[in-house]
């Protein structure tokens, strides 16, 4: 009942205008938070693709370490055959190329 006697009370103009200002007011705050919504999943999709690129970089990383860790096993083996034939056909440099092989 307070109300109605408080609005009755206030001209007509008055009380359309402030409703007009609490309706733009609320209209703004909604913007706001569309925009703020619509930003933080412009973050977040930003994020997931860095995401992705930086996955996709490892990944390739990852492969490339496990082909050079294959080609230097394969190294590894053709320097310990040569060794080997190397000892062979100086058998006098044995104790030399045995050092050699146990320093690497």
């Amino acid at each position: 009942m307070c109300i109605n006697n408080n609005i009755e009370k206030i001209p007509s103009g008055l009380v359309l205008s402030l409703e007009r200002k609490q309706r733009s007011k609320r209209s703004k705050v909604q913007v706001h938070r569309l925009t703020r919504k619509g930003c933080e999943e412009k973050v977040e999709k930003d994020m997931e693709l860095k995401n992705l690129k930086l996955y996709l970089e490892n990944k390739s990383i990852i492969e490339e370490n496990e082909k050079l860790r294959k080609k230097a096993s394969l190294l590894h083996q053709e320097n310990l055959a040569l060794m080997y034939e190397l000892q062979k056909k100086f058998p006098h440099l044995d104790s030399f190329s045995s050092t050699l092989v146990h320093k690497h």
